[in-house]
């Protein structure tokens, strides 16, 4: 009788994606056995700390330069550069995070019972809270790192699962406005659930057509293929909807203001942050590791997206009058300008590092950027919670002119403005989409120009929202009935001034993190 060989697994190496997880199953343990009284106590330092403790094992294994050479896991994850570099930037945007939601009042006290009555009131009453939120958060931390390393088609769905499935019963969670955040959850379920069948779908049609779900070996499987096949066309498009998804590309933009905006305001910057570094780093993993032999097939389609959905991201934030929605439409909007990045692939390996160079660095300071403009909206409130209403915003800078100074800050790092992290970011994708188009035989070199005259339109269409919001807080008279301001925790404020030193640091010096992107980009597995 033959024996099953045992799979070899690389558990230095794995060590963070380890640590995430272990720390979320020992939360689960704590739900179950200790004391209500004393599980929030147990569950905030061991949250932070295993995920300080993830960060500190991706960061010695960077500096020790030991990127393996090959996939691990038996080729089922790759951690490369690129994969490092993103998983240091979600466990730093984690790390804050956490910090929000350690804030009291974001969470319904009973999840369980009805909006509105009796048992809700009893609930909050007592004090309840829902601490499970913690593991449920490092399960879906877990799932970000996996989905961007995943090597193989099967082991990124597994990763896109892990990440999700939590995700969806945090967005139903809110403390106020109950309905809407119920809402929220059940919209992102179901439109989430119809996105990962479409992906598994495609993963089945890519397996019929190279008889493999590794990414090197769908690309050389299109390399031994003298024709287009159907099957691989349709897993493709299937693939493509249920990324582009992800990351929001419109036309499947749909679902990110509702969720964002009825979500509790910590977990949409988890989403807005974390989800989005994830998936723009499974994108390029998928469409430059295993489409690679493709991409003048696919690149007139990302074209085609991206340009849309910088339009689309762009023009419909003007007409919000919500705060949460408006950076909903901002985060499709820069989805976008990420996408022109993607786009830029065609050339030597020189200049595809290049370009994964500059999304690396977008991804970093955009994430950063997101999240302290999140930890601002959460102190401006009104007797029913935060005052998302545009309206409300009325004189704040004359209210409260530190936070307003620093949330007009950050939006003005989302419009690119110079000497801010958000102007290095567009510079560096459009100027690699650019530098692409001008390689010789590039067939699309001329529609590179065209999508980056796009993004400067829809970066300066962009720049009027943001402005406006400037405008009305610190050019409009106060309401008498205006929002409290509330007195931010500890956390809240280290979040914001992290944030702060950060948008304001790169924008002065962005060498750095360049730097950083730079040598991560180079080491990008692609057999």
């Amino acid at each position: 009788m033959n024996s099953i060989p045992a799979p070899t697994i690389e558990y230095g190496t794995l060590a963070p994606l380890l640590v995430v997880f272990g720390a979320a199953v020992i939360g689960v343990l704590v739900e179950a056995f200790a004391p209500r009284y004393l599980r929030k106590s147990i569950h905030v330092p061991l949250t932070l700390l295993s995920l300080f403790g993830a960060f500190a094992l991706v960061l010695v294994q960077a500096l020790r330069g030991n990127v393996p050479t090959a996939p691990v896991a038996m080729g089922a994850v790759a951690v490369d550069g690129p994969a490092l570099f993103i998983w240091g930037v979600i466990l730093v945007l984690s790390f804050v995070c956490v910090l929000l939601i350690n804030d009291e009042g974001h969470f319904v006290a009973s999840a369980a019972a009805v909006p509105g009555s009796a048992d809700e009131e009893e609930a909050e009453a007592a004090g309840g809270g829902h601490t499970e939120v913690y593991p449920l958060v490092l399960f879906a931390v877990g799932g970000m790192l996996l989905f961007p390393a995943a090597h193989d088609l099967l082991m990124m769905f597994v990763g896109l699962e892990v990440m999700s499935l939590p995700l969806y019963l945090l967005c139903g969670l809110a403390r106020r406005r109950r309905l809407l955040s119920q809402e929220a959850s059940m919209k992102y379920f179901l439109l989430g659930a119809f996105s990962s069948a479409f992906f598994l779908y495609g993963t089945a049609m890519v397996y019929g057509f190279a008889g493999t779900v590794s990414l090197p070996g769908i690309n050389e499987a299109m390399a031994r293929s003298a024709t287009l096949d159907p099957i691989l066309m349709l897993g493709l498009a299937l693939l493509g909807v249920g990324l582009l998804f992800k990351i929001g590309a419109a036309p499947f933009h749909a679902w990110k203001p509702d969720v964002y905006q009825g979500a509790p305001t910590p977990i949409t910057a988890l989403m807005a942050s974390g989800t989005l570094v994830a998936a723009m780093g499974a994108v390029l993993r998928v469409f430059w590791v295993g489409l690679g032999n493709l991409d003048w097939n696919w690149r007139p389609i990302i074209w085609g997206v991206a340009a849309l959905t910088m339009i689309v991201g762009s023009i419909l934030a003007i007409t919000q009058t919500e705060i949460k929605r408006m950076l909903a439409y901002s985060s499709i909007a820069h989805a976008g300008f990420l996408l022109v990045g993607v786009m830029a692939t065609f050339g030597s390996a020189e200049q595809n590092a290049v370009s994964l160079k500059a999304i690396l660095f977008y991804l970093a300071v955009y994430g950063i950027t997101t999240v302290g403009a999140f930890a601002v909206v959460t102190l401006i409130r009104d007797p029913g919670g935060e005052a998302g209403h545009l309206s409300r915003w009325a004189g704040l800078g004359k209210r409260a002119p530190v936070l307003a100074g620093v949330f007009a800050f950050f939006l003005l790092a989302f419009a690119g403005i110079p000497l801010t992290s958000g102007f290095f970011g567009k510079y560096a994708v459009f100027a690699a989409a650019l530098n692409s188009g001008t390689q010789p035989g590039d067939s699309m070199g001329g529609w590179m120009a065209g999508l980056v005259v796009v993004g400067v339109v829809a970066s300066a269409i962009a720049a009027f929202f943001y402005v406006r919001v400037i405008v009305l807080m610190f050019f409009s008279e106060p309401a008498a009935d205006g929002p409290a301001i509330a007195v931010p925790s500890m956390g809240t404020v280290a979040v914001i001034a992290v944030s702060l030193l950060v948008t304001v640091g790169v924008g002065l010096y962005p060498e750095s993190v360049l730097g950083v992107a730079n040598d991560a980009a180079h080491s990008l597995f692609i057999r």
